[in-house]
């Protein structure tokens, strides 16, 4: 494929599907034709496919195909190398809840893995997410224990001056965290809620000292009830914050999925996989931050049945968008793609414009990943 080229299809732009082209020059978007392009205002090379959509971001990564996020150079660039063939292009690679010696290491190796030589191109990794330990020990899920009890408050002290953070997982109601959120917030750190056992009103005074999104909505949170409406009624109510949501149908029923983006909205509802170390492998037992995981085809579970991340990769998300919670296919690419990069502030990604990367991904009529260019560069071919 040369410097320039075009993929015809139809397009996801403006929440619909659209017939045209997009033209690739030089690793960006140059031009995108509506309509049925005229050959002659084409490059040579034309690539044609059912759908092209803006690459997938995937905010909430812990491992996949083998590999576990931690303190492994060569493990994060493994996985870099992979995730594309899930159509994702930029990913956070995820750390769940560690001892306070353990964040240096995994700082180390995040930077170590993106001056490492790279074997051709990979998903972005765009910073770390940093997925507890503030978390509450009534939803910690598969956070372990020890980490969460262990954890001091100047913990946070040696992870602002890191630029590579950029989203931090905490629960609202712990003591100090008010105060952890404001410091993180005017860092331009991301501040998701997640792994709480708040009351409304907790929540909503979370989201009033910055934060801005939800992790996995429904999932290690206090319920909705009618008369007590936990952190999942705040989250849904309050359009300050945008929810992730794990659409695997075994974190959250169909139902559950449609309530959620009737209340929040495309706009405001972003597709996370949560994967672990097994997922794209089958069954079998896995790492995930120093416990093993027992993964079958559809779960991945703790010994005592503690849901444990997923197996969930972001293609299946979209594709059970459309079959499970009924959104159309633009309204899931757009939740993998415009709705993430915009919670990043990401103004060149999650869109098909001019100017924009060329993060692509292509699908064929069953959403299934033919192809994935990052930055214009063929990262998977089916």
């Amino acid at each position: 494929m040369g410097n320039r080229f075009a993929i015809r299809g139809r397009l996801i732009i403006d929440g619909r599907l659209v017939p045209g082209a997009v033209v690739v020059e030089g690793g960006a978007i140059k031009e995108v034709q509506r309509g049925d392009p005229a050959a002659g205002n084409l490059p040579k090379e034309v690539v044609t496919t059912s759908v092209v959509a803006p690459g997938y971001i995937d905010l909430q990564v812990n491992g996949g195909f083998g590999f576990e996020v931690g303190d492994d150079a060569g493990a994060l660039q493994s996985l870099a190398r992979a995730l594309p063939r899930t159509g994702v292009t930029a990913w956070l690679p995820t750390v769940v809840s560690s001892e306070p010696d353990f964040y240096p290491r995994a700082f180390r190796a995040f930077t170590e893995a993106k001056a490492g030589p790279a074997d051709g191109p990979g998903a972005l990794a765009l910073g770390l997410h940093l997925e507890g330990p503030f978390l509450a020990v009534e939803r910690k899920g598969a956070h372990r224990l020890s980490a969460i009890e262990s954890a001091p408050d100047t913990l946070l002290d040696t992870w602002l001056p890191n630029p590579d953070v950029r989203v931090v997982t905490l629960a609202p109601e712990r003591p100090g965290a008010a105060a952890k959120i404001r410091r993180l917030r005017d860092r331009g750190i991301v501040v998701s809620l997640g792994h709480t056992n708040a009351t409304y009103d907790q929540f909503r005074a979370g989201i009033a000292e910055g934060a801005t999104l939800v992790t996995h909505l429904f999932s290690a949170m206090s319920p909705f009830h009618h008369r007590t409406p936990g952190a999942a009624g705040a989250a849904l109510t309050d359009e300050r914050v945008s929810v992730g949501l794990i659409m695997d149908g075994i974190h959250c029923h169909p139902a559950s999925v449609r309530l959620a983006l009737k209340a929040k909205g495309v706009e405001r509802t972003l597709l996370v996989t949560d994967m672990i170390a097994g997922a794209g492998l089958g069954a079998g037992d896995y790492a995930l931050g120093g416990q093993t995981v027992h993964v079958t085809d559809t779960t991945a579970r703790l010994e005592d049945g503690t849901l444990a991340g997923s197996v969930l990769t972001m293609d299946e998300a979209v594709r059970n968008s459309v079959n499970l919670a009924e959104a159309t296919i633009a309204e899931a690419c757009r939740m993998a793609s415009e709705v993430p990069a915009r919670m990043l502030g990401l103004q060149s990604k999650g869109r098909l414009a001019p100017n924009c990367d060329a993060d692509l991904v292509l699908l064929d009529e069953e959403l299934r990943v033919q192809a994935t260019y990052v930055g214009g560069r063929k990262a998977y071919a089916r």
